[in-house]
């Protein structure tokens, strides 16, 4: 061991310990230690060890996709709803175009968007999320991942994506939102298209931060290509797959 002024110096791998911060015993022998006590299964660095594994698992199912636009929206929309059947076209509409139609794996508009692409022999991805209310990736799915961590599952969304689809829903849409813009209006990703379905359920929303935000100097004004509001199904389809060659 070297000495400092605080004591001893101990080494551990790339991290550094002195005085009584150096630990009683070696990483060999706790590695090599019989513990009954299965505790270190819920502890941080075997969390990193999840993560990666996370990550790993959705890299490698998703890197042979080939094009693809994700399809947002919430999971209380009913099956009779007119947003249901847009998101159903919207699904139907990417397959035609080869694109690969990925959603939450969820009910609602998540489901919707999964089966039309699914019923046009397209691609119908579902990314779940390990949440003790949600019911699992839907039957209209045909490759489909459940995540325990939002924001590895984000990261999938983004990185496999060429454009997106937002269409009504709650916090959880909201936050996908909010996050893709925030990316984007500060240059962490690439310009990617994005489509709002529903003029009247976004309007509000968008002059409110045009006359509070912005005017208050909170924001910055938005890229008026950044996005495209539309009540037209096809419209959004055709925004979120104008960079697809």
């Amino acid at each position: 061991m070297e000495t400092s002024p605080l004591g001893e110096t101990y080494r551990q791998g790339p991290v550094v310990f002195r005085g009584p911060m150096i630990p009683q015993e070696s990483t060999t022998e706790r590695l090599l230690k019989h513990d009954e006590d299965a505790g270190w299964l819920h502890r941080d660095p075997w969390r990193v060890l999840r993560i990666q594994a996370e990550f790993v698992d959705g890299f490698g199912s998703l890197a042979e996709l080939g094009p693809a636009v994700s399809v947002f929206g919430s999971a209380r929309i009913p099956e009779d709803d007119p947003g249901y059947r847009a998101a159903l076209d919207m699904g139907r509409m990417l397959a035609q175009r080869h694109v690969a139609t990925i959603t939450g794996g969820g009910p609602g508009i998540m489901e919707a968007a999964n089966r039309g692409a699914s019923l046009a022999g397209g691609k119908s991805v579902g990314l779940g999320i390990e949440l003790p209310h949600e019911q699992g990736i839907n039957q209209w799915v045909n490759l489909g991942m459940t995540f325990r961590y939002f924001f590895v599952r984000k990261t999938m969304f983004l990185k496999y994506s060429s454009g997106i689809i937002v269409c009504p829903g709650g916090f959880g849409t909201l936050d996908e939102t909010f996050e893709i813009l925030t990316l984007v209006q500060t240059h962490k990703v690439a310009t990617i298209p994005i489509a709002l379905y529903d003029t009247a359920f976004w309007g509000g929303l968008f002059d409110w931060m045009g006359e509070t935000l912005q005017r208050r100097g909170l924001i910055s004004a938005l890229d008026p290509d950044l996005v495209t509001i539309t009540d037209d199904p096809e419209e959004a389809v055709a925004v979120a797959t104008s960079t697809i060659g």
